[in-house]
């Protein structure tokens, strides 16, 4: 899918670089099969409580809206107010099955853009472009695919209409259960992959595999897995042998987010991704977040992240295409 891969290696004493990439969407069921009629944003009234704190620390968020956001009045008047007010950058987002046109079979392999026929991924894709860019009086460069479902057609119709930067690399997600990628062999390094003189800018999801197992990672983790009964996956944990973590406070605690920057830090790394859903802000739309004090938990994860990310790490605030402008100089 990623083909001509040209892995970043910035300066070890650049000061690592934190970016906020929001997947900003309708709130609808994540186990259910696609429903084209489930298009409701009302979580959208609260994206709020996350903006205030990104204001706080200087964090100029990038939301990578679908289509139920940009062609809604109640979802696009926030994020344009932010927008306009120099808060956030505004991506795109393509969930198929509520992005016009409606043509495939609604299926949950289907759910994941890529598997889609070329034409039919294009043809949705430059209708989400156009609503956004009629929505917020600008066209978006930056992509993430609907449940990170990049596929071997994706990076054509990327070039042709004009994105630049993707954000669809999930380590170590496998979603082939369903159709899906599989990312386990992938880590948090960005690169530029594609021709040349239409090369794109990879800025993955910050995940992966951390702990002391390195190459034997994947087939450990993979074998741990068979044995969930026993509870051998936190018992590798425990030794600190292989955990599988991601920079979201969706699922994960402001304990895992530290030991998963050092890790990756430690290996080089400089570029950093804190990432989650919008319905998140409200309990009952996500697993996540089904109780005011899961949300508070939530929320406050956000704020004892940046403060260890730019207190004690010595981190600096970005966004995709700020950092796309910061790789064109070590290029």
């Amino acid at each position: 899918m990623y083909r001509h891969k040209q892995k970043i290696q910035l300066p070890a004493e650049l000061p690592p670089q934190l970016i906020v990439v929001i997947d900003t969407e309708e709130e609808f069921d994540w186990n259910a099969e696609p429903n084209p009629g489930e298009t409701a944003v009302t979580a959208m009234d609260h994206i709020h409580r996350a903006q205030d704190i990104f204001n706080e620390y200087g964090l100029r968020p990038c939301y990578v809206v679908d289509y139920s956001i940009a062609s809604q009045q109640r979802s696009v008047a926030p994020l344009r107010q932010f927008l306009e007010a120099g808060q956030c950058e505004i991506g795109a987002h393509l969930h198929p099955w509520v992005n016009p046109p409606l043509e495939e079979p609604f299926t949950r392999s289907n759910m994941y853009p890529g598997n889609l026929p070329a034409d039919l991924e294009r043809e949705k894709l430059t209708v989400l472009r156009d609503t956004i860019a009629d929505a917020f009086g600008q066209t978006p460069v930056t992509y993430k695919a609907g449940r990170y479902g990049y596929g071997p057609n994706t990076t054509a119709t990327l070039n042709a209409l004009g994105f630049d930067i993707d954000l669809s690399v999930c380590p170590p997600l496998d979603a082939r259960g369903d159709g899906g990628p599989d990312y386990r062999r992938y880590d948090a390094w960005p690169f530029w992959y594609g021709e040349a003189e239409q090369r794109i800018l990879e800025l993955p999801v910050t995940g992966g595999f951390v702990g002391w197992a390195n190459g034997m990672s994947v087939p450990l983790f993979e074998l741990a897995q068979m044995f969930r009964r026993l509870k051998a996956p936190g018992i590798l944990s425990r030794l600190g042998a292989v955990d599988r973590l991601m920079l979201s406070p969706e699922g994960f605690t402001p304990k895992e987010h530290i030991k998963l920057t050092r890790f990756l830090y430690n290996q080089g790394v400089r570029t950093f991704t804190w990432s989650f859903h919008s319905p998140s802000v409200v309990p009952g739309h996500t697993s996540y977040v089904q109780n005011e004090q899961q949300l508070r938990a939530f929320l406050d994860a956000f704020r004892e992240y940046f403060d260890f990310f730019f207190n004690e790490l010595g981190g600096q605030a970005n966004t995709p295409t700020g950092l796309k402008s910061l790789m064109e100089k070590f290029a």
